[in-house]
């Protein structure tokens, strides 16, 4: 169980109660990462609101996405967020284990698409390295037929996955998935 006193389903009211339903909706269940965040009605709306968006991403698939959370989460220790990605990954989109295995240990061996893959590598590096990113590394992307605001989505939603690594690892949600 989380360290941090987080509302039930069963006791939620008001805007928590009213998330948790769009949460179930979408979902088919509250993961226990987002009861983490009902500690806090306003944060628990936002991250939820903004999960939402990339669910109904024209661009950005959300088999690229569970990839991009994972691979983050893995850099960042985070076996939350890793466990629920895979589990997407296998569940949903089929993968083997074989295939988590080796995009694991080599981004460039995931079965997406090549033009998926020159944004992957752009985004992890963005939220391990970005100091070492260039306008070069960026004009990749582009000439892999990315538009800005894809660019822009990608990497917010893999720095914004660090930022969720660490307050996962900090309130220590149990594995629900």
């Amino acid at each position: 169980m989380t360290i941090i006193s987080t509302i039930p389903r069963e006791q939620a009211t008001d805007k928590v109660a009213e998330i948790y339903t769009e949460i179930e909706k979408n979902l088919g269940y509250i993961p226990q990462a987002f009861q983490t965040y009902s500690a806090s009605p306003l944060l628990l709306e936002l991250t939820w609101r903004k999960i939402a968006y990339f669910m109904d991403h024209p661009n950005l698939s959300m088999e690229f996405l569970a990839v991009v959370r994972m691979l983050v989460s893995v850099e960042n220790i985070c076996d939350y967020c890793i466990g629920f990605n895979t589990s997407l990954l296998i569940n949903m989109f089929n993968w083997s284990h074989d295939q988590i295995i080796a995009t694991r240990h080599n981004p460039n061996d995931a079965p997406l698409s090549d033009k998926e893959k020159v944004l992957l590598s752009f985004v992890l590096r963005a939220a391990s390295q970005p100091l070492k990113l260039t306008s070069q590394d960026l004009q990749i992307v582009r000439d892999a037929g990315w538009e800005d605001a894809d660019i822009v989505d990608a990497v917010s939603h893999a720095t914004d996955n660090v930022s969720t690594d660490l307050f996962l690892n900090t309130f220590k949600p149990e594995n629900d998935f």
